[in-house]
């Protein structure tokens, strides 16, 4: 093959590809090094919209006897960058000409660039915009892929993609939390989308720490201006944790296998109205857990305000709080988020203090104001809140904190309780 490929290719190449591609009754094909290409979608859905709004692109090659061939075996065959270069105009070729008589006229296309042609810069793929105009495929209907890598020239990979989004195309990272992601590359790069690597997805399975990572992640990136992608979904369980962790779109085996067979595309989808009603279900049943603490505590708790307002001392008033095992500690804040006086421990966290981190143990005078308990405490007086889960940096503990804003001599005064999670 390389014998044919001259050393520089020409800019655009449709008219040298073109030839290559070959129409049939179930759509077009191509042939590269001897074998058949065949383009293969696999469905993305958005949890909110309950249906399809997107399809990945996959490549599927068969040698002369029609036996299947590894994609790593097909990009393997390239032995020279033009070649390389080749192969992907190749495949997005055929990929748009497919595409572009799908009875779907309305969502998105996903397509995978070649990590070579994104390094070659806009005017190795000035190829792409004359392909879509040849083929008529609206560029708002591309979301292009690009594949995270480590690159020389970090302002020629952003003119790359501003030039697919000088098409009209959206851009998308792909694998995004494996190998050399990072945030830095989602804030110069300003994707639409975002594509979480499913070792993400993995790990959140097995590991309650991993799924709170997760969750963050997805905030960060939503708060950056992404949208989320969760790909690699491949059981009702990490289904429940897509949905859980607020991810906008997900794809995976759960949800449907690639195929070739377009018309047949719709028939074996997940549900996903059943999927979130199994979801609201489960959370129903579960309950939330903030609401079960509050429900469990709210005795206590509102017995220790009670006798504060009657003038008792923090530590009589919540002796009976503090005598709970998950109970870590109890502190009074006043309304600008200044801590009054010294916290107070209970006896079975103050065995289990770390003395790694002894110089976080004195909070006398800390101020808690940017704290999100004390600011719903004190918009909602006389109501209990209780926080998610999260890292308390008076002692380095997982815990959850529950607040009231209580009215004492005129003026605003919050009660704090930690209450361990791990």
């Amino acid at each position: 093959m390389s014998k044919n490929v001259p050393h520089k290719l020409a800019d655009p190449e449709l008219d040298v590809i073109g030839p290559m591609l070959n129409r049939h009754d179930y759509g077009w094909s191509a042939r590269f090094q001897g074998l058949i290409l065949r383009t293969a979608l696999q469905p993305i859905f958005s949890i909110s919209h309950k249906r399809v709004v997107g399809y990945e692109a996959l490549i599927r090659a068969f040698d002369t006897d029609n036996a299947s061939v590894l994609p790593i075996h097909l990009f393997q065959l390239p032995t020279s960058e033009p070649e390389n270069v080749l192969l992907d105009r190749l495949c997005r070729y055929l990929h748009v000409q497919n595409y572009s008589s799908f009875s779907d006229q309305v969502n998105w296309l996903f397509l995978n660039v070649s990590p070579t042609v994104v390094a070659n810069g806009r005017h190795s793929d000035s190829f792409f915009g004359r392909l879509l105009e040849r083929t008529g495929l609206s560029p708002h209907r591309i979301v292009v892929e690009i594949v995270e890598q480590p690159t020389d020239d970090s302002r020629q990979l952003k003119n790359t993609v501003a030039y697919y989004k000088s098409l009209g195309c959206l851009t998308a990272i792909d694998d995004f939390g494996a190998g050399h992601s990072n945030f830095e590359r989602i804030w110069n790069l300003s994707p639409d989308i975002v594509k979480l690597d499913r070792t993400l997805l993995t790990r959140a399975t097995n590991d309650k720490k991993a799924r709170q990572i997760l969750n963050g992640i997805v905030s960060l990136l939503h708060q950056s201006g992404c949208l989320v992608l969760l790909e690699g979904v491949e059981t009702h369980g990490q289904a429940m944790i897509a949905i859980d962790a607020g991810v906008d779109f997900v794809q995976g085996f759960y949800f449907c296998k690639p195929t070739l067979d377009f018309e047949g595309i719709h028939r074996n989808v997940s549900d996903l109205e059943r999927l979130l009603t199994d979801y609201k279900s489960r959370n129903r049943v579960q309950l939330d857990p903030t609401q079960q603490i509050s429900d469990f505590f709210g005795g206590y708790f509102h017995s220790a305000v009670d006798q504060l307002r009657l003038g008792a001392g923090l530590e009589v008033s919540c002796k009976n709080l503090l005598g709970h095992h998950t109970v870590s500690r109890c502190y009074l804040i006043d309304a600008n988020g200044v801590q009054i006086d010294n916290t107070l421990i209970a006896s079975t966290s103050a065995s289990r203090l770390d003395p790694r981190f002894l110089p976080l143990e004195n909070t006398l005078s800390a101020d808690w104001y940017r704290q999100h308990y004390l600011k719903q405490a004190l918009a909602q007086p006389d109501r209990i809140q209780v926080t998610r889960p999260y890292l308390s940096i008076a002692g380095a503990n997982m815990c959850v904190t529950l607040s009231l804003a209580y009215y004492h001599n005129g003026s605003l005064t919050v009660l704090c309780c930690d209450i361990l999670t791990q």
